[in-house]
């Protein structure tokens, strides 16, 4: 999830919002997502929590609990 993430935001000159993360995501990678079997249903969920460890790992730049700031790399 983590390196989708980094290339939905390289794709989108580093920054953007979740839905635009996520539909780049499923444009992309929609065959493995519905061959990966339960990842199916929770992926949206996991690329949330991916992009929550790429902040710790200072990929992301922090959004300080804001809900108004798009992910951006940093």
């Amino acid at each position: 999830m983590k390196k989708w993430i980094i290339e939905g935001l390289k794709a989108n000159n580093g920054k953007g919002w979740p839905k635009e993360i996520s539909k780049y995501i499923w444009e992309n990678y929609e065959a493995q997502l519905k061959s990966s079997g339960d990842l199916l249903y929770t992926w949206q969920y996991d690329v949330r929590w991916a992009a929550q460890k790429l902040r710790y790992e200072g990929i992301l730049k922090p959004v300080n609990g804001r809900r108004d700031l798009p992910w951006e790399l940093a």
